[in-house]
């Protein structure tokens, strides 16, 4: 069992929890992730790790609650226990010392992308971070994240909060300013990842995306998280889930995403309406 020791709401639907689990802790690395199970019968999620740490073995995971698992998931109070987690899955992202770095962040992919840059700065990068919201309301670990980069630059889709407009429209301007980037490296929504790197692929600008949304058991066995890559067949589990954005076939992995949403949306609204009765 792995216990709830604290419990935040960061956002509309965006929880924060920390959980006690040493060994994973102990083994834990920027970039690997977790299989979470609310309970014995439900549905195994991968959550990327968000933060760790070996001195008090504790892990964080940050998830906004939109499909039935992650409904459960955000039910559960400090207290509770998880007694279902596998980890950690995955390999570890490429760290040493690239130069200037810049790490995006869309979203929930914000979360995942602290440790990343704090491993970074700490190899002695010159790291920019660009995190990318909705709007102001859904802004949260800005403070984090100014805390292990060098800059960290601000876009909110409607402009309440940083610059108007997307994370590409943050880096292309970055780029067009011939400031010298080493290698980039993106977390967050696949169509987010693919702009990221089709703005990236011109200047032959390294860019790392990390794969995990595709995941069912996370350990290999169930073939559910393939992808294209290099016109060869990889598992995100097992082979990720850090791939190269350049090599990604990213048309069928979006397509791949949307393969069960009817499904997904026909059991979530099945429990809700269990759950009202």
């Amino acid at each position: 069992m792995f216990k709830i020791l604290d419990k935040q709401l960061l956002g509309p639907k965006i929880q924060c929890i920390v959980l006690s689990a040493p060994l994973v802790a102990q083994k834990a690395e920027p970039g690997q992730f977790v299989m979470v199970r609310v309970h014995e019968k439900g549905k195994r999620i991968p959550l990327s790790l968000a933060d760790f740490s070996p001195q008090q073995n504790t892990i964080t995971i940050v998830f906004q609650e939109i499909g039935k698992t992650t409904h459960q998931l955000g039910i559960l109070n400090k207290g509770d226990s998880i007694p279902d987690l596998l980890g950690p899955q995955g390999n570890p992202t490429e760290i040493e010392n690239f130069g200037n770095v810049v790490v995006v962040g869309g979203g929930i992919g914000v979360a995942p992308v602290f440790p990343l840059a704090r491993k970074l700065k700490e190899a002695g990068n010159h790291v920019t971070a660009i995190l990318g919201y909705r709007s102001k309301e859904y802004l949260f670990w800005e403070e984090k994240l100014r805390s292990v980069s060098n800059q960290a630059l601000i876009a909110t889709n409607d402009g309440s909060y940083g610059q108007k407009g997307f994370v590409t429209d943050v880096l292309a301007e970055m780029m067009a300013s011939h400031k010298k980037i080493d290698r980039v490296l993106a977390i967050g929504p696949a169509v987010m990842m693919k702009a990221i790197s089709d703005l990236t692929r011109t200047s032959g600008i390294k860019t790392i995306v990390s794969l995990n949304s595709l995941m069912v058991c996370g350990m290999g066995m169930c073939g559910a998280c393939r992808v294209t890559v290099k016109n060869e067949t990889r598992f995100t589990c097992m082979d990720g889930p850090d791939f190269d954005g350049h090599q990604v076939d990213f048309e069928e992995l979006i397509k791949r995403l949307d393969t069960y949403k009817e499904e997904e949306k026909i059991v979530f609204e099945k429990w809700k309406r269990e759950m009202s009765t």
